[in-house]
């Protein structure tokens, strides 16, 4: 039998996906935890994350802090979008992925932030502003509120080394995310940040993310027209 070169996530996922699709596991029952499928397939903690976590964005599975993985009650057809990190999907395409950090603070939540976010006007908020790169060409302005609830440790982190989404994906495991994605011109500060004219079409994700009890983070994230393409898939 061929050596199975997949990355081992993969592999997890490719494992689960079939005893979904055969029947064997049906919507609701449990599917095998992080520590049940690091003995089966000798992988790290990380790997079997991962594995779940794509299964759940991707909608076969549903994960509920305290009661495990299940499979999900699929729908007849589903819109898809899996919520990446960016410096993995930089690297997947052999690229080199560096951040610019422009801020990260801590404010005071505004009435229309604090509504969206879940908390009381004028509670504490976490706020970041950053670049993302792609072989030094700006690719993404990330302008991102976090919940101090969900990450409390979001304003020690070093945002050049370790991105957003792989902090709150690791520290406040996603269960819902809402996003409308639009086309718009840069503002000036953005244009700046990402060096293109305030001319340039530009897309446009506003992501609303919750963890279990909490609201994690409403995102902006501006990508420029040129540079950058969102895919999707549906699935029957």
């Amino acid at each position: 039998m061929a050596k199975d070169e997949r990355p081992a996530y993969e592999q997890v996922k490719g494992w689960i996906r079939q005893h979904i699709a055969s029947g064997e596991w049906k919507p609701g029952d449990v599917v095998p935890s992080e520590a049940s499928l690091m003995e089966r397939f000798a992988i790290s903690r990380m790997t079997a994350n991962r594995a779940l976590r794509e299964l759940a964005t991707e909608g076969l599975v549903k994960r509920v802090q305290g009661s495990g993985t299940r499979v999900a009650q699929l729908h007849r057809i589903s819109s898809q979008l899996v919520i990446r990190d960016i410096h993995e999907e930089v690297a997947e395409r052999g690229h080199v992925h560096s951040t610019r950090v422009i801020k990260v603070v801590q404010e005071k939540a505004e009435a229309a932030l604090a509504e969206s976010l879940g908390v009381k006007r004028g509670a504490r908020v976490f706020h970041s502003v950053l670049v993302h790169l792609e072989n030094g060409v700006p690719i993404q302005y990330e302008d991102r509120y976090v919940n101090p609830q969900a990450a409390p440790h979001y304003l020690e982190t070093d945002f050049t080394r370790i991105s957003p989404t792989h902090h709150l994906l690791e520290h406040a495991p996603l269960t819902e995310a809402s996003y409308t994605i639009e086309a718009c011109l840069p503002s000036a500060e953005e244009a700046k940040a990402l060096q293109i004219r305030t001319s340039e079409p530009c897309l446009a994700m506003v992501r609303r993310t919750v963890s279990g009890a909490n609201v994690a983070s409403v995102a902006r994230q501006l990508y420029p027209g040129t540079r950058y393409s969102f895919s999707g898939q549906f699935q029957a």
